[in-house]
């Protein structure tokens, strides 16, 4: 005979005590359970119905209904059953750290044309080999000079990294700056996320350097993308010196005239040809400080032209040539963009922000971004204002100016705005973005999967399917082997699966594709405990034992195996749940919540209801 394991043996006898207390206790555990269930699922059935009754709405009728329940329709959002991103519909991105850019960064002033090579070789060989850019980086360094020192590249007070550090400690140092650029992006992504309201979104971790973020329920797929990989570099400049950037234009426009060629009469031309001028355009009286302005899939063209070795002699002292982040809108509808001219020197960045919000023109009721700074920032701020008064400011968000005010007057107390936002989305992108802080490094999107809700409705659909498909087959099986027992066993496992997405519900976890697999699993396995259980029943009545004996028998003999093997099988979930990432982990946790369903349905629930048809009939109920 199976010895029992002290653990079952312990449950056996909690399960004995409470049978001969009688089923008072056991009936009120389940009323409670069931009614704290439906209390959760409460929001999300209500949800549904809502859902249900606005798409039978018209557009219009469906707004207002939508602007009339807000706060209602809100708080059920908050509170029902979330679907995960197979399910919802969503965005699947996976981001890579820009290692490269990060490291080069660190090298700060004494970053040389030497280190700028092997960064590139290092790139390079990283790409080509799927290895660590680092690693490559030593072995790139090494293969010029194996004498030579990464430390005179790369020293920190803070981590010990001096002159005389070797390589291998310098690599420590950069891969130790790598996790923690990792960890703070995932941080701040997270924060930019929570602020734009998504639902239950998943960002993970994944190897030294990438990101894995899911969104279910996002639509605006633009919109996520920008805010994802925005490192939010927040930088102020002063304008470049107005009349070297006059003379810098006209010679960039006459380096590119060229005269025609005569001898090809097919060409049509007045007097030359000029490919910037085919690209670039510029409007009378236009802002001194603008080089011109180009449609968007000019721009890069531009940038070409104007990257010439010859072009990049010509321009002013200390000058960067910056887009505009929004296009001007002209009066015959065109809408270009506009390439400035500022100072290359960053007079003050981002850091010194510690507030900002939305605010909207008195008189356009255009949105603004209003922000406060600190008092070093306030200090710094009231003295570029007041030494560039009648001049432009830019403000430069990722090398992209979102606002070149003219300077009217000194800026006292650290409080300004940025204007020529697109919409009220954009302002509260760039109030999230800001709020959440720079990204230590810019993040690459490598991989983008969208899910669009139609096929989400179609996993729903397949997943309700194939529940109610094996419920059904179990239903009937165990109605035709064991009779009324077995319908019995198919009341508590319809409790059951109710109990399961209470379960779900209460916790706030999200229910994904795999975990309705998890819940197919289930059934299979509640109606397990119901089959040991009503076969030792069997086996007690055919030994002679009267139908109530043999049913007493038949739950404290079979006790043992049904504990140990879910025990076993929770054990496998907990596993998978600490250690799994994605589906695997919506499995583990739907598979945790059907164990403990089941064996509550199983043991307790279907052991109530037979005694209470036995208890004046032992023959009430049959088990085949």
């Amino acid at each position: 005979m199976m010895q029992k394991s002290p653990y079952s043996q312990f449950l056996i006898l909690i399960h004995n005590y409470n049978h001969m207390q009688g089923n008072g206790f056991k009936i009120g555990v389940i009323v409670a359970f069931l009614a704290l269930t439906l209390y959760y699922l409460y929001p999300t059935i209500i949800w549904n119905l809502e859902q249900k009754q606005i798409e039978e709405m018209s557009e219009v009728d469906a707004q207002a209904y939508q602007a009339e329940n807000a706060e209602k329709l809100s708080d059920l959002r908050e509170n029902i059953l979330n679907l995960g991103l197979d399910l919802q519909g969503g965005m699947h991105v996976t981001l890579e750290v820009g290692t490269p850019q990060l490291i080069a960064e660190l090298a700060g002033q004494d970053r040389d044309d030497l280190l700028d090579e092997v960064l590139a070789e290092a790139r390079i060989s990283a790409d080509e080999n799927d290895s660590d850019f680092i690693d490559e980086l030593v072995t790139a360094f090494e293969a010029r000079d194996p004498n030579a020192r990464l430390s005179r590249y790369y020293r920190s007070d803070a981590d010990d990294i001096t002159r005389r550090s070797t390589n291998e400690e310098v690599v420590a140092y950069l891969k130790a700056q790598r996790d923690a650029a990792l960890d703070r992006a995932i941080e701040i992504i997270r924060t930019r996320v929570d602020r734009f309201g998504v639902t239950e979104p998943s960002i993970l971790k994944q190897g030294s350097n990438r990101i894995i973020v899911e969104l279910p329920g996002i639509d605006d797929e633009e919109r996520v993308r920008n805010l994802l990989r925005g490192t939010a570099r927040l930088e102020f400049r002063t304008s470049t010196d107005v009349n070297d950037f006059g003379i810098f234009r006209n010679q960039a426009v006459e380096y590119y005239n060229v005269e025609p060629d005569t001898s090809d009469t097919t060409l049509l031309l007045d007097q030359s040809v000029n490919p910037l001028l085919d690209v670039i355009g510029f409007v009378q009286n236009q802002n001194p400080y603008v080089f011109g302005y180009a449609a968007a899939e000019d721009t890069a063209e531009v940038m070409r032209l104007l990257n010439d070795p010859e072009i990049l002699r010509m321009y002013p002292r200390n000058t960067d040539l910056l887009w505009s982040a929004q296009p001007t809108v002209f009066a015959d509808g065109t809408e270009e963009f506009t390439l400035f001219g500022v100072n290359s020197d960053v007079e003050l960045t981002g850091e010194v922000i510690e507030e900002a919000s939305i605010q909207f023109d008195p008189v356009t009721n255009a949105a603004e971004v209003a922000m406060g700074m600190n008092s070093e920032g306030a200090r710094i701020w009231s003295r570029i204002t007041g030494a560039n008064i009648g001049k432009p400011v830019a403000i430069v968000l990722d090398n992209y100016v979102v606002s070149y005010p003219n300077v009217i007057g000194k800026i006292t107390g650290g409080n300004s705005s940025i204007t020529g936002l697109a919409d009220v989305a954009e302002a509260e992108d760039l109030v999230n973005i800001l709020l959440s802080g720079a990204l230590p490094a810019p993040l690459e999107i490598l991989e983008e999967r969208t899910v669009g809700a139609t096929l989400g409705a179609a996993s729903i659909r397949a997943g309700l399917n194939s529940v109610l498909f094996g419920l059904s087959i179990v239903a009937i099986f165990m109605i035709i082997y064991y009779r009324k027992g077995g319908m019995v066993a198919d009341i508590a496992l319809m409790l059951n699966i109710i109990f399961i997405l209470g379960i779900l519900a209460g916790f706030k976890a999200t229910l994904t594709l795999p975990g309705m697999a998890g819940i197919v699993l289930t059934i299979g396995m509640a109606v397990d405990a119901n089959v040991l259980i009503f076969d030792r029943i069997r086996e007690e009545q055919r030994s002679g034992k009267t139908i109530k004996a043999a049913i007493s028998a038949g739950y404290n003999n079979a006790m043992s195996a049904i504990i140990d093997a879910n025990v076993t099988t929770g054990f496998v979930a907990i596993i998978l749940l600490s250690f799994g990432v994605g589906p695997i982990k919506g499995f583990a946790v739907t598979l945790l919540a059907g164990i403990a369903c089941s064996l509550f349905s199983a043991i307790i629930i279907t052991r109530v209801v037979i005694d209470y048809l036995t208890r004046n009939n032992a023959d009430a109920v049959s088990f085949g």
